[in-house]
């Protein structure tokens, strides 16, 4: 009998992966499944994060990985393929802050204004400029963007946009108090922000709203990450692919169960949440697979384009394992 061979396996410690890390998912038959909770950017070597270490390290055999690096590293044809699995999903409305006595309220406010990121590329930061273009038509190219992370990626900036970068990611609460900022869009707001140390608020009055139209207008809920795996582990077993389809979606719906328990979140109404959340979206916004979240893809390409992180629209079918393409 052949010895099993070891399936590294790099990701962040949500629930719906929970199953993983308690050892409740079948791994592929013939590999033992390791997995590490390796965090986006806290877990870093030598200065580079999951997504780098996954990348130009191949560290890992299967990484939970940014969606708009993945879109450059498929346009530049590195060693990288993917699977239609979305562990991370954002709304960008929740994620873009002002000063509480600040006047703007909507993405046209912030025209000609300082707006803070992590990186140009970083996937949020991808979406939330392609939203304020083509949901909200305001230009990002007339925003003033200041960067505080270093790109994984290189690219060419497209000629006019008003980009620098300046670090102290931490402080960028200090910054928006201090009006040396006018706005920061970030996936993890500082630590300042979320302690209430330093005063923020975010640009739309009522979020929850906006982004249920937005989920009604374009029909899905924003991708931040998918699920990476090593070239060239795919050429020498091409199923491990649909083996990792199926690992994902059995962890997610194990972890669905979790919310029969009404105290099984710390949120003392953690299982009101979950009810009025399924309430609220026509379709499960968590939906896995390429024909349901094909037009979710294409947006992020077109968006991705536009911003000159990619030098031509190609089809989303590119960026997967073939044999997953039906799901």
């Amino acid at each position: 009998m052949a010895q099993a061979k070891d399936l590294t396996l790099a990701i962040e410690r949500y629930d719906r992966h929970f199953p993983f890390f308690d050892g409740t998912v079948t791994p592929p038959e013939g590999y033992n499944l390791k997995v590490f909770q390796v965090g986006q950017s806290s877990d870093l070597r030598d200065g580079i994060d999951r997504h780098g270490r996954m990348l130009h390290g191949e560290e890992f055999d299967v990484a939970e990985f940014s969606m708009s690096t993945f879109l450059m590293a498929k346009g530049r044809n590195m060693p990288i393929a993917g699977v239609p699995i979305f562990p991370r999903r954002l709304f960008s409305q929740s994620q873009m802050w002002v000063h509480p006595d600040s006047d703007f309220w909507h993405p046209k406010d912030l025209v000609g204004k300082k707006v803070a990121l992590s990186s140009f590329q970083t996937t949020l930061s991808l979406l939330a400029k392609g939203d304020m273009k083509f949901h909200y038509e305001v230009p990002w190219e007339d925003i003033h963007w200041l960067l505080t992370t270093d790109e994984k990626v290189q690219f060419n900036v497209k000629e006019g946009v008003k980009l620098d970068f300046i670090g102290n990611r931490a402080d960028l609460g200090k910054m928006l108090e201090n009006r040396e900022i006018d706005a920061f869009f970030l996936p993890h707001p500082p630590h300042s922000v979320v302690t209430g140390e330093t005063p923020a608020r975010r640009l739309f009055a009522d979020c929850k709203a906006e982004e249920l139209d937005y989920f009604e207008t374009v029909g899905d809920f924003p991708i931040m990450h998918v699920v990476a795996i090593r070239q060239s582990l795919l050429d020498s077993d091409p199923n491990i692919a649909k083996e990792v389809f199926r690992m994902f979606n059995d962890s997610k719906a194990l972890a669905e169960t979790f919310y029969e328990d009404p105290n099984w979140s710390r949120l003392a109404w953690g299982r009101h949440y979950f009810e009025e959340e399924r309430n609220l979206f026509v379709r499960d916004p968590w939906e896995n697979g390429f024909g349901r979240n094909k037009a979710n893809l294409e947006r992020f390409i077109k968006y991705s384009h536009d911003q000159g992180l990619i030098e031509e629209i190609y089809a989303p079918d590119k960026l997967f394992a073939e044999n997953t393409l039906d799901t």
